[in-house]
């Protein structure tokens, strides 16, 4: 793999010890992934949270934080994905003290690296959203399919080493989605049915997904009868991402590089309808209907998202814990604007900066006696399985009646 002067410089040591060990990480991961050179990224995004980086995970970022500030900053600017807590709400969590000890080495070294700590998964709707074109190291799975499809801008997913490099460097290895040709369709689907709710849009994200279950596979969606809105989108992509490890989708009329997504003829439909929509929130609804808990996470909820949520919670009262998440920039204008106060008045809990299944969701279901959960997040149901929980995917609405009466319908 080619590599400029910076980085032959960063390899031979002369920008500090953090930035040699970053390109040597990029040169085996280009390596191994064929990547011919590397290419100038504008910024990072890294999945932040102690679960999954664990002890040692830990460790590395208190070794490199402990380095010379000269060595150690980061060079482009570099945000964190959710973390594995709310720190002001940990305690009626029933979270264990040694998760918010480790959760706060993770946030201190993150920040003596001079990383921004953002802690969100919806930057796209609130952080200086990515233009047509820029690259980007993005780490978590539903940010890089809403930038890659919906902006038109570049970025694999980069696990959390690799989206750490980035941001040391100022560079990420150029293959997969930073090349032109990874960009194009190769799976094209006829829409015979246009979702309404989110949850339906997650669902059918979830559909196309398992049907390109690959991710360089690269759907092309036709047939809808509207413009899908921006967490519409937002569902859709991270639910793909999540069901198929999609990494980009195409939606003719809407998403910036749609009208040239096929090289040549394309290839025959497959068409995708309400019933097979259907049939996965099928897959989601058995196992009784008595609910411990209602999360509304993965993604972060928007501005938008929550006035739905406090305008159905008004005059309410949850019998079972309602948990709804977003990020540090949005919680303040929904603090703001009476939106939390209206949210809680219900007895929900409105969570700023965390993400459900990244917050020791396995211990947060032993402490609690959670098992069946309510949500409107095809994400986050195909993921809590495997998290001891017995998930179940529901309209807004429907999971507001559940926390409210403790069952669902």
């Amino acid at each position: 793999m080619r590599l400029g002067d910076e980085a032959e410089a960063m390899r031979r040591g002369e920008m500090g010890a953090a930035r040699r060990w970053a390109v040597e990480h990029q040169i085996r991961v280009g390596g191994y992934l064929g990547a011919r050179d590397l290419i100038a990224v504008r910024q990072a995004h890294i999945v932040a949270d102690s679960e999954s980086l664990g002890e040692a995970g830990v460790v590395l970022l208190e070794r490199l934080a402990a380095m010379p500030e000269t060595e150690r900053l980061v060079r482009i600017p570099t945000i964190t994905d959710p973390r594995g807590t709310d720190f002001g709400a940990a305690a009626r969590l029933r979270q264990q003290d040694w998760i918010v000890a480790l959760e706060r080495r993770t946030c201190n070294a993150f920040a003596a690296l001079g990383i921004l700590m953002t802690d969100t998964c919806i930057n796209y709707q609130t952080i200086m959203p990515p233009v047509r074109g820029e690259h980007m190291a993005y780490g978590d799975t539903g940010v890089a399919i809403y930038c890659n499809s919906v902006f038109g801008a570049r970025s694999n997913f980069e696990g959390g080493p690799s989206a750490l490099a980035a941001g040391l460097t100022g560079f990420t290895p150029r293959y997969g989605y930073h090349l032109d040709e990874c960009r194009r369709g190769s799976l094209l689907i006829e829409a015979a049915w246009t979702p309404g709710a989110l949850h339906e849009w997650g669902a059918f994200g979830g559909v196309v997904g398992r049907l390109a279950g690959d991710y360089w596979r690269v759907p092309v969606i036709r047939g809808l009868d509207r413009v899908p809105g921006s967490d519409e989108l937002k569902h859709f992509g991270a639910a793909m991402a999540s069901f198929g490890s999609v990494a980009m989708f195409h939606i003719e009329g809407v998403t910036p590089e749609a009208a040239n997504a096929f090289d040549a003829a394309p290839p025959a439909p497959i068409t995708v309808g309400r019933a097979d929509t259907a049939a996965l929130l099928g897959e989601y609804a058995g196992g009784g209907d008595a609910v411990d808990v209602v999360v509304f996470s993965s993604p972060q909820l928007s501005l938008l998202e929550l006035r739905m949520l406090a305008e159905r919670l008004d005059g309410r009262r949850a019998t079972v814990p309602l948990l709804a998440i977003t990020s540090p920039q949005v919680k303040p204008d929904a603090d703001r604007m009476g939106l939390t106060a209206r949210i809680e008045a219900s007895g929900a809990m409105l969570l700023s900066g965390m993400c459900f299944y990244q917050s020791y969701a396995r211990e947060l279901a032993e402490a609690n006696g959670w098992k069946r959960l309510a949500t409107n997040s095809a994400k986050l149901t195909n993921i809590l399985g495997g998290y001891g929980y017995a998930p179940v995917l529901l309209s807004m609405d429907q999971c507001i009646d559940a926390a409210c009466s403790g069952h669902f319908r």
